[in-house]
């Protein structure tokens, strides 16, 4: 591997970084805003479970269950936040690489 070849390997990882960067920012807050809209949702379900006088034990479950596709939305977005940290930290890992290759390809 020639050391242009790793140069230009490296900046293209280094510009992948810094996109990866700004989508993961983007995830961060989508996996805030639904984590807040299920809480809120479900909060407000649980309250209307009691004023409908629901035996109390069952309430919490099945406030969850009537708000179950905000809770997939939250899950995925939370997957989908885990996922690209993941994928940065390959990214990452790649650049450390090919820094490696550098330096020795210009030490020998």
């Amino acid at each position: 591997m020639e050391l242009q070849n790793v140069i230009q390997m490296m900046i293209q990882a280094s510009q992948r970084i810094e996109k990866a960067t700004v989508e993961i920012h983007k995830m961060a807050r989508e996996k805030a805003e639904t984590e807040y809209e299920y809480r809120q949702a479900l909060s407000q379900e649980i309250m209307k479970l009691k004023a409908r006088g629901l035996q109390t034990t069952l309430v919490p479950d099945v406030a969850r269950g009537n708000v179950a596709d905000l809770k997939l939305a939250r899950d995925l977005a939370d997957g989908k936040y885990k996922s690209a940290v993941e994928s940065l930290r390959a990214l990452q890992s790649e650049l450390n690489g090919l820094q490696t290759i550098s330096k020795y390809q210009s030490e020998v």
